[in-house]
């Protein structure tokens, strides 16, 4: 890469990148030694991304007073200034990264309809994907689930891979990381991130030194802080622009600093940590902020720690959650297999810019600061809906007690006088063949597995066996079995699940995990068939060291054998249950649990018909395994028995830090980290097989119902559209607090009866062939469809209700339908939509369809009670208008049942950011009243991208007017 010599103000220095190798980089010191602002006190993030508006000050999209005024940040009154940041670089999983590949091949689609050389579509900056998100747990509890998951994947996804493919030799900066190699943040931590990157200075012959940044098209991008790389998510029409030259814009933001002193006890995992983190900066309102974290505590803490804390960034609403460079950083570099001359160019240039070592108290100015002591840290376990609702271990039982029975309009389950005592037998029609083996009769040794047809003949269960019928289970304890039976009830587990890049990436909670399972095994302890386990780990350097440590085996006898390299179980991947399983669940209306080591357990995410969802360390899911449920006090009552009918408790099987560490020094090794991250197509001989196109221009072919051109550029002009006022619009919902974007477009599972899965069948597609709503993004026919389509969103329209469902007004009470067909007969007669929703609007994943599908439902605005970072910034990316309600306003308290008409009175070309305007609300007796909302058009690029109609054809339009 070559970079631009922009040097207004002075800066270019040499330093010594290692072993004598001179090169250059812009001195922030250089910088304040002339009077501009005190950088030398400022968080180490903010240098960071002041680095990057210095180095690329063109005068045009960074100007001189965007350095100055970022250099002279107030820590009390941060300026209420649009930053223009640069990234380095950018990041993509496949859920995210395939809509966003559709969406250039539709660009260019329309420049060479309009006449132009569709090439002028090309990244500037590099762009990685991996692809992480399609796995499913079909096959589990078996030593080939690994392959057959994998078999079955690539027979699912294979349209999508080809279309993948297709981009990979298109666009030229484009690299793809294929199945089966890992989950992206645990690849971006262990692989790709350089921690500094360069680029030739062709006016000096030499290389210039930059700080590696990134956004990404996952919200937990922010794993990589952890490292000291200044990253963050955005949504995937964002991370368009910005490959597109755009520059990410954000107001300038609050630093939180959070002081780390102490330790961590004995028996506390980092997951406990980042699980007090979580409710800890929840409740201290941090959306929209970065947060440092500092100290001596947090300069005790290995990368791998620092980075499951920096992952939950989005689970405690930061924009970052960031970790200093000190030499901590540097010797994770080392450990893991990069290359001696990035490590020392990573500390040297850090010691240059006098950003080298973790902070300590005092020498930093923070807008807020917090302190939080390590020692104070419990055992936890957080759910059952959200992350940030921390438990402490022994408190669980209770706490699931009390919301079995609390009301649902709190929070609850609203189930009266339960007896948790209460079981009910199912029959699993046997064990599984042995090793994932099909029955004789059932082989099809030269066809391989069909997706639809052969699954149902596999038994999605383990071999392992199950308590009596015929005994009462006191404390799911009893060590008396038989095949092919469980007994389930409120509270069972009934998905125990080691996944997600929070926890897998962390060597430490992962041999405390195969340490407990081993302690277990040998004791005679076993897991109940009805529980479906997996284990699902960040990259492949994690079965290395199970391997390595003897390890994996103790987690293969209870059940959790490798089930694949990805997101599995934590984005709804977590496959069907068996059959006779989800029959119990839905004749007893049971309150069934999941538990979980991921960051995410919103409503209907883990599996649709799990309504419990816990989320904890990996030791700890192995211990949930095994007692069978959560309605249990681990520190008081038993796992289980041992072969002589002794009772086993946790402390008999939890692992000490010295086990753990003992473990990790023997099993990590640079040299695997080097041998597993090269040559990926030839380690994946089924990515090889996979056909592709070739060619500029993307062949779009109607009969594919997995790629679909969109229509966001079917009637492109080079004129921009006018801001004007909203008039007739009409709700198409009305929704509560804490709506998530899995609530605004799932991944998972495509319910028959839904307008998804009707519109497949119309289209021959069974639903045993549906896949997922993830794996259909490329398709806006199937995603619009799946907008609002949550089978747990409550649209308080129709009360008593849940799934996707509203009430049409056009004459009379209203008529109940789908959001989907209530859109669709809204825009026969062109009515505006708008949404009414409460606190947190759009929290969870940087999912780019919970705007895009919004805006093609015809929604023109949404109002809420406030917002979430990244959901906020994609409406607008998508031309949807998100306004504000003042405080203590909401849809509720003012008594709206969405018979009304509303208009939006105030909007007009002169609109500016945070501007008020009048929301009216006509009631069904023609009274009118009136309500002043805030326009969260927060910068002013946005009031450009408002007006263009989105981020895509505002800069489509300036790359076709140069």
């Amino acid at each position: 890469m070559t970079a631009r010599m922009n040097d207004e103000f002075k800066t270019l220095r040499k330093f010594d990148a290692g072993k004598r190798h001179e090169a250059f980089f812009h001195s922030l010191p250089a910088l304040e030694e002339q009077g501009i602002g005190k950088i030398s006190r400022l968080p180490v993030s903010i240098r960071i991304v002041l680095e990057s508006v210095l180095r690329n000050c063109d005068g045009q999209k960074v100007r001189r007073k965007d350095v100055e005024a970022l250099a002279n940040w107030n820590a009390k009154a941060p300026a209420n200034e649009e930053i223009p940041f640069v990234v380095a670089r950018i990041v993509l999983q496949d859920f995210t990264g395939v809509p966003l590949v559709v969406d250039l091949a539709a660009m260019r689609s329309a420049v060479k309809r309009l006449g132009h050389d569709p090439k002028i579509i090309e990244p500037l900056v590099p762009v990685e994907l991996v692809v992480d998100h399609s796995v499913q747990v079909d096959f589990f509890g078996s030593v080939r689930a690994l392959e057959l998951n994998l078999d079955m994947e690539f027979k699912r996804n294979r349209e999508r891979y080809q279309f993948l493919k297709w981009g990979q030799q298109a666009f030229k900066t484009f690299q793809l990381i294929p199945p089966g190699i890992g989950i992206v943040h645990q690849v971006n931590l262990e692989y790709l991130a350089k921690g500094v990157l360069s680029s030739h200075l062709s006016t000096l012959n030499s290389q210039l030194f930059f700080p590696d940044t990134l956004v990404g098209t996952d919200s937990h991008t922010t794993m990589i802080n952890g490292l000291g790389v200044v990253g963050w998510g955005v949504g995937g029409i964002e991370a368009e622009a910005g490959m597109l030259g755009q520059p990410v814009y954000f107001l300038t933001p609050e630093v939180v600093g959070v002081h780390m002193s102490g330790q961590l006890r004995e028996g506390v995992t980092a997951t406990d940590l980042v699980l007090h983190i979580t409710q800890l900066l929840r409740a201290q309102k941090v959306v929209g902020k970065f947060v440092e974290f500092y100290g001596e505590g947090a300069a005790s803490l290995p990368v791998p720690d620092r980075a499951t804390i920096g992952n939950m960034s989005p689970e405690y609403g930061a924009t970052m959650g960031y970790f200093p460079i000190d030499q901590e950083s540097v010797d994770y570099l080392r450990a893991t297999g990069r290359t001696e001359e990035q490590c020392l160019a990573f500390e040297n240039y850090f010691r240059a810019q006098k950003m080298f070592g973790m902070p300590l108290k005092g020498e930093i100015d923070y807008s807020v600061g917090i302190d939080l002591d390590l020692a104070d840290v419990q055992p936890s376990v957080a759910g059952p809906k959200r992350p940030q609702d921390r438990i402490n271990l022994p408190d669980l039982e209770k706490t699931f007690r009390e919301l079995l029975e609390k009301p649902v309009r709190d929070g609850g389950y609203g189930k009266q006088n339960v007896d948790l005592r209460q079981k009910h037998l199912v029959e699993l029609n046997g064990s599984a063949p042995r090793n994932g083996e099909m029955a004789s009769s059932d082989k099809k040794e030269d066809q391989g597995i069909n997706p639809g047809d052969e699954l149902n003949k596999i038994e999605m269960t383990s071999n392992r066996p199950t308590p009596d019928p015929g005994k009462e289970i006191e404390a799911e304890s009893s060590d008396v079995f038989t095949q092919g039976r469980t007994h389930v009830g409120h509270g069972s587990v009934l998905i125990a699940a080691i996944t997600s890049c929070t926890n897998t990436s962390n060597p430490s909670v992962m041999i405390a995990a195969g340490l407990l399972a081993k302690k277990a095994v040998e004791r005679g302890l076993r897991v109940d068939p009805g529980v479906k386990t997996s284990l699902a780990p960040g990259s492949r350097v994690v079965s290395d060291y199970l391997h390595k440590t003897g390890l994996q085996k103790y987690l293969d006898q209870l059940g959790f054998n490798l089930v694949g390299y990805g997101c599995t179980t934590c984005i709804g991947n977590s496959g069907p249950l068996h059959p006779n399983i989800e029959k119990a669940i839905h004749k007893y209306d049971l309150v069934a649990a999941s538990v979980l080591s991921g960051n995410r357990n919103f409503e209907a995410r883990v599996h649709q018909h799990i309504k419990a969802n816990f989320l904890m360390s990996p030791p700890l899911v192995v211990a949930f395994a095994l007692a069978g449920r959560v309605h249990i006090n681990l520190t008081r009552e038993p796992l289980g028995k041992d072969r002589n009918g002794k009772k086993i408790f946790l402390r008999d099987l939890w692992p000490s830090l010295s086990e753990i560490r003992e473990a990790m020094q023997m099993a990590l090794a640079p040299e695997t980290y080097r041998k597993l991250y090269r040559d990926f197509a030839d380690q994946n001989p089924k990515w090889n097989d996979i056909p592709s196109s070739t060619g500029d221009i993307y062949q779009w072919d109607e009969k594919s119902d997995y790629i679909h051109e969109p229509p966001f550029f079917e009637k492109f002009s080079m004129e921009p559209g006018h801001i004007e006022e909203i008039r007739g619009a009409r709700a198409l919902g009305i929704f509560g607090d804490t709506v998530t974007t899995d609530h605004i477009s799932p991944a998972g599972a495509i319910k028959e009866s839904s307008p998804a899965g009707k519109y497949l069948m119309s289209r021959g597609i069974q639903p045993r062939d549906f896949n997922s709503y993830g794996s259909r993004r490329g398709n806006d026919l199937v995603m619009t469809r799946g907008t609002f389509a949550n089978v747990r969103i409550k649209n308080l329209m129709v009360p008593g209700t849940e799934g996707g469902v509203t009430k049409y007004f056009a004459n009379g009470e209203g008529e109940e339908m789908s959001i989907f067909d209530a859109a669709m007969k809204y825009a026969e007669t062109n009515t505006p939509l708008v949404i009414l929703a409460g606190h947190e609007y759009g929290t969870g994943s940087s999912r780019d369809w919970a705007a895009k599908g919004t805006r093609l439902l015809g929604v023109k605005a949404v109002v809420a009670a406030s917002f979430e970072r990244i959901h906020r910034s994609n409406l607008v990316g998508m031309g949807t208008l998100p306004l504000q309600f003042p405080d203590g306003t909401t849809a509720q308290s003012l008594g709206l049942d969405g018979s009304e008409v509303f208009s939006i009175v105030g909007l007009s070309e002169t609109i500016k950011p945070g501007q008020t305007v009048t929301l009216e609300i006509e009631g069904k007796d023609r009274q009118k009243r009136s309500v002043p909302v805030k326009v969260r058009i927060d910068t002013p690029i946005e009031i450009d991208y408002y007006r263009h109609g989105g981020i895509l054809p505002f800069v489509l339009r300036q790359l076709l007017s140069r």
